[in-house]
């Protein structure tokens, strides 16, 4: 119980890894390494869990790309999320082209039905790939059209900023 409580105060708000002082308060000696250990090994289970909960993708994908340094190398991660602001996927990879596009479409498609629209910015790689595996949706590339996944990004970096950075790439697909 202790473990799952961690592990939630550090998702839900926000706290560094020095989340010790507050398992602390409650008479449990924790280092701070072992609650990372305990954040790596466990996000994916609670993810896992908690998957069967969520509701259904909506037609809207809102679908950016941003950057994070690993381990001292920018990698780019392109993120989907729908309306309601639920994460469709997420990929981390090192470069920024059709390729990585088509691969990051590939992978939220397969899991996840088609959407009606898709909402972007005027990324080139990103309109060529939804022109060609999603040629039913309507990309829209409108001015400030694409605010909702700036915004998410915007938690995700406040995510990072505490944790100074991340060191490796498995880290990185946890905590992303």
């Amino acid at each position: 119980m202790v473990i799952l409580l961690a592990v939630r105060w550090y998702l839900k708000y926000g706290l560094s890894y020095r989340v010790r002082s507050l398992i602390n308060e409650r008479g449990i000696d924790v280092d701070h390494v072992t609650l990372y250990r305990w954040v790596q090994r466990f996000t994916p289970r609670l993810n896992d869990a908690a998957r069967p909960n969520r509701h259904a993708v909506g037609d809207p994908w809102f679908v950016d790309e941003t950057h994070v340094k690993v381990n001292g190398v920018w990698r780019y991660v392109n993120r989907a999320i729908d309306q309601h602001g639920q994460v469709i996927d997420v990929l981390g990879l090192a470069r920024r082209d059709i390729a990585s596009a088509r691969r990051f479409f590939t992978t939220a498609l397969a899991a996840h039905r088609s959407p009606a629209e898709v909402i972007t910015d005027r990324a080139s790689a990103l309109a060529n790939v939804i022109e060609e595996l999603i040629a039913a949706a309507f990309h829209n590339t409108g001015q400030c059209e694409n605010t909702r996944c700036e915004g998410d990004q915007g938690r995700l970096k406040a995510r990072l900023r505490p944790m100074r950075g991340l060191k490796t790439d498995r880290t990185a697909s946890v905590v992303i």
